[in-house]
Order: C-alpha cells, then sequence, then structure tokens
C-alpha cells in the first residue's frame, strides 16, 4: 500500500462498464479505528448496497475497495457529492494528521418551517427531496390541525455545508415548492437557535413500550418477529466463529448471517463501539440470501482477543444487532394509532440513515396518512436510542384496529427498513 499522491487519490469511484454492473468505490488513506463504520454509514445514506467489499490496513494506511449497486436511481449530480462526502470523512493525507487529530465542529442546524394541505405520501415526497438535496433530519416535529392543514418543523444539517448562503435555501424551498406543488403555502428557513434544544426531547414512553422497544434480550419469538425472516430456520443459521489459531497477532471473526440492506453498516458499527480494530477483513457476495464476512481483528491496545469472556460479549452483541437492528412496534395511544420504530446510536452520537425515509416510503405505499410525528432520542439498557414515533391517520383504507391490518403495517415497514 502506498501512499495517495492527491487528493483526488484518495476516493475514487468507477461505474460499471454495463448498466446494471457494480460501481467500484475505491478508498486509500491513513487509518483510524471506525473509518469502516464511516464509510459504510455514508454509502447507506445514498441509498447504495454493497455487493462485495475488501478492507486491508497496515495499521497506519488503509485500503478499502467496495462494490455498490443503488436500491433504486441515484441522481447524477449525486455521485460527486458520494465523492466529497467520504473524502470528507477521511483522514488528512498530510504529515500533521499524525500529530494533530482535532475533530471536525458539528454542523449548525437549521429550521425548515413550512405549512401545507395535507395529502396522502405527503411527508415522504418532503424527506425525499431534503434526502437529495444531501440535507440530514436531526428532528422533526409534524402536526395536523382539524381542518386539514400540515405544519412542519424539520431540524436539519447541510451535508455540504452551504445552507448558510442565500442561493442554498432559495434552492431548498424551491425544489420544494416543486415537489408539493399546490400543496406547499408557505416555506421558511433559518438557523435553529434555541428552538433546537426547546425540541430535543420526545413525548414519554409508557414502561411498557420501552421494555417492548429497548430489551437487550429476547425470545425466540421475539427475535422472529423483530428480524426480516420468520422462518427460525434462517435465523438459526446466522453464526459467529471466532478463530486465534490461523494468526499470530490477529483474531479471527468469521461471520454468517442472512443478507438485509445495511448488514455491513451494522457489523462495522458494532466494532467501531466496542473498540475493534480490523486489518484486513473479505465480505463475500449475496448466496442464496447469505452473506459471509472474514475480519482479522485485535483488541485497542493491538492485541488478540483471547479472553473467553470478551470473545462472548462480542459475538452476543454482533449476533444482536445482525438480527435485529431496528425495533418496530405498533401500539395505542389514547384513542389513537401509534407507530413506533427503534434503533441504537452510535457512540459518535450518529443515528442510523435513512429511517425516516424508508418508515414514510412504507407508508405511502399503504395509503396511510401520518396525523403527526416526531424524532428524539431516549437513554435505556446503557445505550442511548433513536425513537421515531408516528401517529397514523384513521382514515385509509387499512382498518387501523385489525390485528391483520397493524400486522401488515409492521411488516411493510420492517421489510422496507431491512431492504
Amino acid at each position: 500500500m502506498g501512499l495517495a499522491s492527491s487528493d483526488d487519490d484518495v476516493v475514487k469511484i468507477e461505474k460499471g462498464k454495463n448498466p446494471g454492473e457494480p460501481c467500484f468505490i475505491t478508498v486509500n488513506c491513513p487509518d483510524k479505528t471506525g473509518l469502516g463504520c464511516d464509510i459504510c454509514r455514508i454509502i447507506l445514506e445514498f441509498g447504495l448496497y454493497v455487493t462485495k467489499g475488501d478492507f486491508a490496513t497496515d495499521g497506519i494506511w488503509c485500503y478499502i475497495v467496495l462494490w455498490v449497486v443503488p436500491h433504486s436511481v441515484v441522481h447524477p449530480m449525486r455521485w460527486p457529492n458520494l465523492k466529497d462526502r467520504l473524502q470528507s470523512i477521511c483522514p488528512s493525507c498530510s504529515a500533521s494528521f499524525y500529530f494533530n487529530q482535532e475533530p471536525a465542529g458539528s454542523s449548525p442546524v437549521y429550521l425548515l418551517k413550512f405549512g401545507c394541505h395535507d395529502r396522502k405520501g405527503l411527508l415522504h415526497d418532503v424527506t425525499q427531496v431534503l434526502c437529495e438535496l444531501e440535507l440530514t433530519i436531526q428532528k422533526v416535529k409534524v402536526t395536523t390541525t382539524p381542518d386539514g392543514r400540515v405544519l412542519d418543523l424539520f431540524f436539519i444539517t447541510d451535508n455540504m455545508e452551504l445552507l448558510h448562503t442565500r442561493e442554498r435555501q432559495d434552492e431548498t424551498c424551491q425544489r420544494l415548492h416543486a415537489a408539493l406543488r399546490d400543496s406547499c403555502f408557505s416555506c421558511e428557513l433559518q438557523l435553529a437557535g434555541p428552538v433546537y434544544e426547546v425540541n430535543q426531547g420526545i413525548s414519554s414512553l409508557s414502561p411498557v413500550l420501552a421494555d417492548e422497544l429497548f430489551r437487550s434480550e429476547l425470545s425466540d419469538d421475539e427475535v422472529r418477529t423483530q428480524a426480516l425472516s420468520p422462518d427460525m430456520t434462517k435465523l438459526k443459521k446466522t453464526n459467529i466463529v471466532i478463530d486465534n489459531s490461523l494468526s499470530p497477532a490477529h483474531t479471527l471473526l468469521q461471520i454468517h448471517s442472512a443478507d438485509h440492506k445495511g448488514l455491513l453498516y451494522d457489523i462495522m458499527r458494532t466494532l467501531k463501539d466496542m473498540n475493534t480494530k480490523i486489518s484486513y477483513g473479505r465480505f463475500s457476495q449475496n448466496s442464496m440470501g447469505y452473506r459471509d464476512l472474514d475480519l482479522f481483528i485485535q483488541q485497542k491496545d493491538g492485541r488478540k482477543i483471547v479472553d473467553q469472556d470478551k470473545q462472548s460479549v462480542l459475538c452476543s452483541r454482533l449476533k444482536l444487532e445482525m438480527l435485529h437492528p431496528l425495533r418496530v412496534i405498533i401500539a395505542n395511544r389514547g384513542p389513537d394509532t401509534e407507530l413506533l420504530v427503534a434503533n441504537p446510536v452510535e457512540l459518535s452520537g450518529k443515528g442510523r440513515p435513512r429511517v425516516f425515509y424508508d418508515v414514510t416510503f412504507a407508508l405511502k405505499t399503504l395509503g396511510i396518512c401520518v396525523f403527526s410525528a416526531e424524532i428524539g432520542r431516549h437513554s435505556a439498557s446503557e445505550r442511548e436510542w433513536e425513537v421515531y414515533r408516528f401517529l397514523l391517520d384513521e382514515n385509509c383504507d387499512l382498518q387501523l384496529t385489525s390485528v391483520v391490518a397493524r400486522n401488515q403495517i409492521v411488516n411493510r415497514v420492517r421489510r422496507t427498513l431491512m431492504g
């Protein structure tokens, strides 16, 4: 592995020669613990699926190659943005990197406030525009008035760091007006300031709901309902093996798992949060719905993982995160029906990408309007969770009090989230 000669060499994206062929993403930069997780999060955020991958590092420099395909059509303008985003999280190639690794300042939060006439799919259409503009939703407050008007408060950050300019603000409002057409009657964009702090929390969760969402250990029946596949045979085939006999300096971690959207990200974020260093890895192609991943890893101190208790904790945590990285339930909130989705937050404070996008898309395909929505954080089971709450409008084709309809909603949302 050699040094990159310029910033342009840090990230390369090469499209497939023929339609339908995967794109190649190559990252060649200084190494840091958790870089694989950060790369996988951005790839997931752009709606891309990793078909296979290779990772290698000598402890100072790393070389990563990923083959990716889009889950849906990617606008041509987004590919350069993807390269810029990937380069932004790569450590500097300059020598000063090794002596000064000060974290970058957080992006300012802006408040996007607009009023609309309610209609089916409105929330997802707004979310899609924000995703295409590289705007990340941090919090959201959506309420519907009795006369059918919707007041939306989106707290957003700009991945391109341009939202302070009038041109970028105007583009955002214009794109929203174009997508919503006559539905939108007002649009304002400004720095959030103290308003963001006021809207940090979420409505309190009852102990019963909290236990159902955040329980760290699930029974076989709960694992089956929370996972992508209801087939327990498939779930039991998911296994993790640790081998210390093949390398004098590294522990070999072998993972065999049912495939889902974001699988590689879920594995990488778990290892990052557990301060595990990856020296070499290979992520195989999908075979009969399963993926294999071989990783040569070390503890933070550069040693192998030989302690049996540490091995057990690592395997248990990985299996939990792979089988059900998201929790989806539906419950009563007074006379209303509420959909709740929760996912663990990385220790860095970052939540899972595209959750709000996928949930609103699933509800749109079911023809269900959202009466109100909110995003917040909740601490439980010794970790922080991101919680999405949606009060569903009863005026839809499904009978929301029906057990069959509720199961249909939960299954559609979960399958959309998991791909």
